[in-house]
C-alpha cells in the first residue's frame, strides 16, 4: 500500500503546530487534523509521543543550511554554528526538545557532522576534537536556551527584561539590570562576540596534521 504522506510532510506539519501552539499543542489528534486525516492513520508512521517529538527535532535539523566545506576551517565552523543557532532560535518552542531528544535519523545529524568535520579540518583529533565540538555545541544551544528562558531572556519589548529584574529588587541587582537592557538590544552581537571568544580558544589548541 502506497504511503499517503511522506515523513518530511509529517515533520513539517508537526513543527508548524509546535511553532504555533507550543509543545502542548502537539498531539496525534492535532497533527492528524493538520494533515487532514484521522489519528489512527498516523500510527502507520509514528508510534507515540516520543516519536512525535523526534520528528520535530528532525524537522528543525533539516532546516539548518550548512555551508559547503572550504579551505578555511575556522570560517566553516563559524558558519555552521551560526546556521544552527539561527535555525533553533527561529523555532524557540522546540528548544527543550532539541536539548533533550536524541535524533532518530542520520539526516538530522548533518549539522553536527558539518560542525565536527569543520573542526577536524583545523587539525583537531581525538579528545581535542570531542572537547571542541562539545564546547561549540554547548555555546550555541546554551545561548539559544538563555534567550528563551534565562534570567536575561529577551521579552516582547527591549526594556521588559530590565524592568522585570528591576521590579524584583530595585537596588540589589544593578549589574543584571544593566546586562538585561543591553542583551535585549544586541542579541546578534552577543552571539557573534561570544562565538569569537570560543573559536579563539579552540584555534589556540589546534596542531597542524602531519603531512602524509
Amino acid at each position: 500500500m502506497k504511503a499517503r504522506f511522506t515523513l518530511a510532510e509529517i515533520q513539517q506539519h508537526a513543527l508548524g503546530i509546535v511553532d504555533r501552539d507550543g509543545l502542548v499543542g502537539l498531539t496525534m489528534r492535532s497533527l492528524a487534523a493538520s494533515l487532514g486525516t484521522g489519528p489512527m492513520t498516523l500510527y502507520n508512521y509514528v508510534d507515540g509521543r516520543e516519536a512525535l517529538e523526534e520528528l520535530v527535532v528532525d524537522a528543525v535539523a533539516a532546516r539548518v543550511e550548512t555551508p559547503e566545506p572550504s579551505d578555511d576551517w575556522l570560517a566553516d565552523t563559524r558558519a555552521v554554528a551560526t546556521a544552527l543557532w539561527r535555525t533553533v532560535r527561529a523555532h524557540p518552542a522546540t528548544v527543550p526538545l532539541v536539548l533533550t531528544r536524541r535524533t532518530s535519523s542520520a539526516g538530522s545529524l548533518a549539522p553536527a557532522e558539518a560542525l565536527a568535520a569543520a573542526l577536524a579540518r583545523g587539525g583537531l583529533q581525538g579528545a581535542d576534537l570531542l572537547v571542541a565540538f562539545r564546547v561549540v555545541m554547548a555555546f550555541v544551544m546554551g545561548i539559544a536556551q538563555s534567550e528563551l528562558a534565562g534570567p536575561l531572556a529577551r521579552e516582547e519589548s527591549q526594556d521588559a527584561a530590565a524592568e522585570r529584574i528591576g521590579a524584583l529588587a530595585h537596588d540589589t541587582l544593578p549589574t543584571l539590570s544593566e546586562l538585561a537592557s543591553i542583551g535585549a538590544k544586541f542579541a546578534d552581537l552577543e552571539f557573534e562576540q561570544g562565538l569569537t571568544v570560543i573559536l579563539t580558544g579552540v584555534a589556540s589548541t589546534t596542531r597542524p596534521r602531519p603531512q602524509s
